[in-house]
């Protein structure tokens, strides 16, 4: 007797966010079911991976994380421009750290000319992440905003505390948004509901937070991989957003990351994998080689889409 799988389908579907603008369009999410499942529905994009760029030198790097961007990190334009002509990242992450009023202190107005100016400067999308802050990335990103009319960028985190200003701002100047809530599924909902009442579903990405393996992830992993359930098995229309995980940075802080530029790269590469089956739809990494990994994964024919 032949043997058959059992199948399920499922009644919700994430929704789809488009970042980016012209032709350098990317389309998020879209699933009705669940990572690798192409067997019980329809995955109609793979996942999207994006190399970070800080807007700062880095400090206390690994030599192997600095290693592949050593000539370019003292200017963020050309260390974009190198992932994305180097590296062949389709997907730039800007991350506003020396925005923090703890450290440079960078005015709004200045975070926000240099991202306009990385994002002139590169043909892909661009995500911009503030320093997490809320009150200074209220002022940050709403002036991001701003100055990037139009760029349709993908702009966090906001949270309780910041998210309707910076949200109006995303609406007003055409830009989506990343909704983040402290690994609580209950205060992202939360979130989701207030930011609904004026901004576009469609235009909103989840960010629950992320760990590294061995760092918590498996409590970032259960989060996230709820979060996928509610929104694809009982249809919760506040939970059917696409998932980020910004995980390069917690991951090469780690001290196995640290002690070989090999072994980083598969600490990342495994906590990328890790919370791509717990539901992520965008992965924020720092190797190229994790990126180039990930990718090799992920877009090789019958390696995302598995029929059976």
């Amino acid at each position: 007797m032949q043997y058959k799988a059992s199948l399920e389908t499922y009644a919700g579907r994430i929704r789809e966010v488009v970042i980016g603008r012209e032709k350098k369009l990317l389309r998020i999410g879209g699933a009705d079911t669940f990572p690798f499942h192409s067997f019980e529905g329809s995955l109609p994009n793979p996942p999207q991976f994006a190399l970070e760029v800080y807007d700062t030198e880095p400090e206390g790097w690994s030599k192997g994380a600095l290693e592949p961007f050593k000539d370019v990190v003292a200017d963020p334009v050309r260390w974009a421009r190198k992932c994305v002509e180097n590296y062949g990242a389709e997907l730039v992450c800007l991350q506003l750290l020396s925005t923090d009023p703890g450290g440079k202190n960078t005015s709004a107005e200045e975070a926000a000319e240099l991202t306009r100016q990385v994002m002139e400067a590169i043909n892909v999308p661009l995500i911009v992440y503030g320093s997490g802050a809320d009150k200074k990335d209220l002022v940050v990103l709403s002036k991001v905003a701003e100055v990037c009319s139009g760029g349709n960028l993908l702009l966090g985190p906001l949270k309780k505390e910041n998210y309707e200003e910076i949200a109006r701002a995303a609406l007003e100047y055409g830009h989506c948004i990343i909704a983040q809530a402290f690994l609580d599924i209950n205060l992202q909902k939360e979130l989701h509901i207030k930011l609904c009442k004026f901004f576009p579903v469609d235009k909103i990405v989840i960010d629950p937070l992320s760990a590294a393996l061995g760092y918590g992830m498996e409590y970032g992993f259960s989060i996230m991989e709820r979060i996928k359930q509610v929104g694809i098995v009982h249809k919760d229309a506040m939970m059917q957003m696409p998932i980020i995980a910004n995980l390069g940075k917690e991951c090469w802080k780690t001290k196995e990351a640290k002690e070989s530029e090999r072994q980083g790269i598969l600490w990342e590469g495994i906590t990328a994998l890790s919370l791509l089956l717990a539901g992520a739809d965008v992965v924020v990494l720092r190797h190229p080689e994790t990126y180039n990994l990930m990718k090799k994964l992920t877009r090789n024919k019958g390696s995302y889409s598995v029929p059976m």
